[in-house]
């Protein structure tokens, strides 16, 4: 069986929002190098009621709601474990970069901390640290590898205080994520793929 892990798009995604997500990495598939995109257990609606009915049927992903969070936490640390198993045990020799984007940048540190696997980087994308994460046990699991912080320049998510609430959860995990900033809001930009590649 060939190793999976050099080429291609694989996501876990059936409808047109999560597909144009994937396709924001077609140039990392185009350098034989394999992403996995598997999407938040939650749904919800994208738009709200109103008196006439909903706007629209389009339903987002999410990766916890505050109900029923911790089992939430639990059930995607499994799913995201089972999807590594699958994918990735045959090929113990494949570097392994995990990608949280937004909400995901929690949820990618939780199963770094939690989970059952390897993996070489952690990026954050537009996104932070949990701040109720196990600091002791993110420290242990997280000073060998690299790490970074992808931010765009105008993401208006991410402003100043958000950038400092990122700088104190580091030092509580003692881990000095390497900063990237891009022209853009809060989005993915190839332009950082090269960078993150060589890092």
């Amino acid at each position: 069986m060939p190793a999976p892990a050099r080429f291609g798009l694989y996501s876990m995604a059936m409808d047109n929002w999560r597909s144009f997500f994937i396709m924001k990495f077609q140039s990392l598939a185009e350098q034989q190098i394999y992403v996995i995109a598997p999407e938040g257990l939650s749904r919800y609606y994208l738009t709200e009621l109103t008196e006439q009915g909903r706007k629209d049927n389009k339903v987002g992903a999410s990766w916890m709601t505050r109900e029923n969070r911790e089992m939430d936490i639990r059930n995607y640390i499994t799913y995201l474990d089972m999807v590594f198993a699958r994918e990735l045990d045959a090929f113990p020799h494949i570097p392994v970069s995990l990608v949280g984007f937004s909400q995901g940048s929690a949820t990618a540190t939780r199963w770094a901390i939690q989970g059952n696997l390897r993996f070489d980087k952690l990026i954050l994308w537009s996104g932070l640290f949990p701040p109720d994460m196990d600091f002791t046990a993110g420290h242990e699991k997280l000073k060998d590898k690299k790490s970074y912080l992808v931010v765009g320049k105008n993401d208006p998510f991410l402003n100043e205080a958000r950038m400092l609430e990122f700088d104190q959860l580091a030092s509580k995990i003692g881990v000095q994520p390497q900063k990237i900033y891009f022209e853009g809001k809060h989005e993915i930009s190839e332009v950082v793929f090269p960078q993150l590649i060589k890092g």
